[in-house]
């Protein structure tokens, strides 16, 4: 999935996209933009880094996943297909709950674990949800104030505690969400220990207060113009040395007119609704053909059996 297209990739209503693959891509949600660099450590297969981003029915609910798993190349593949089942299977759902539930006992079954970052966003109301699995707090570029911080679950000790564990170590975990206002020209920037863990000629660690560091002397116009200095400033700061694979996700809410906000959902709540119906007409359609092809094979066989028993 390696695309570095200069046109943002704009997802439509019950789209999932991502994976496990190198990219470099912009990609467009409902009222925000976002922009992904992931890089394996091994170029050609896929790393144990896995992104993915989803559109809901009506053009209302965008759901962003980052996970770092355990494992590389093959040993990924078979979780990197349920993470994007999850997405798929949770798609209108703004409440961040069950999909964490179904996330952490996936990857329990599979024997694997991962630390996550899990993040939903209401475009009228602005809300944003988000749950930690242990993961790396995101950067928080406030527009408003133009001050940086990080992206954090409140004080409560036993939300903390149970934030910081990884998807996958104990079966029926339930993960606490935090909601937050994510206001227009704020931005997030999200990673994975790749990022962090990076290390000079001289064995030392980036670590988390130099990216944010490095966001505070950054461009704030764009989610991309953010993303590609950030990767600038670790290229030359590494080397070209890499230990790990690398992803580094940043998101920004766009300046929308409420009214244009509205318009689209109406307009988007709408199709959804007759795209339900004709699946749900078809779905009708072909349960009464299968129906009406068992009856004639019964009809079929009790002739055939009628025949034999008259000879």
């Amino acid at each position: 999935m390696h695309d570095e297209s200069e046109e943002p990739h704009a997802l439509v209503c019950t789209e999932v996209w991502g994976g496990n693959r190198k990219v470099s891509r912009s990609v467009k949600l409902p009222s925000l933009m976002a922009w992904v660099a992931s890089h394996p450590i091994h170029d050609g297969e896929g790393g144990g880094d896995l992104h993915y981003m989803s559109v809901c029915d009506y053009d209302l609910i965008s759901r962003v996943a980052l996970a770092d798993v355990s494992g590389h190349g093959h040993d990924v593949s078979a979780v990197t297909q349920t993470l994007r089942e999850l997405m798929h299977k949770n798609i209108n759902l703004w409440d961040q709950s069950d999909f964490m539930r179904g996330l952490n006992d996936a990857f329990n079954k599979s024997k694997k674990y991962a630390t996550a970052i899990v993040l939903s966003f209401h475009r009228i109301t602005g809300r944003l949800a988000f749950s930690n699995a242990g993961h790396l707090p995101p950067l928080w570029y406030h527009a408003a104030q133009r001050s940086w911080g990080w992206l954090e679950e409140g004080n409560d000790p036993q939300l903390k505690k149970v934030a910081g564990l990884p998807v996958g170590l104990i079966p029926g975990t339930d993960y606490s969400q935090t909601v937050v206002t994510l206001n227009p020209s704020d931005l997030l920037v999200l990673y994975t220990d790749g990022i962090t863990e990076a290390e000079n000629g001289t064995k030392q660690e980036l670590g988390r207060e130099q990216l944010l560091d490095w966001a505070r002397r950054a461009p704030v116009e764009s989610a991309k113009a953010l993303g590609e200095d950030l990767l600038q400033r670790l290229e030359s700061f590494r080397g070209g040395l890499r230990n790990d694979d690398e992803t580094l996700l940043v998101l920004q809410r766009e300046e929308e007119s409420r009214l244009v906000v509205l318009g689209e959902v109406a307009s988007s709540y709408t199709f959804g609704r007759l795209r339900r119906s004709l699946k749900k007409e078809w779905s009708d359609l072909r349960f009464v053909c299968l129906e009406k092809v068992r009856t004639s094979r019964r009809r079929n066989l009790i002739r055939q059996e009628s025949r034999v028993d008259s000879y």
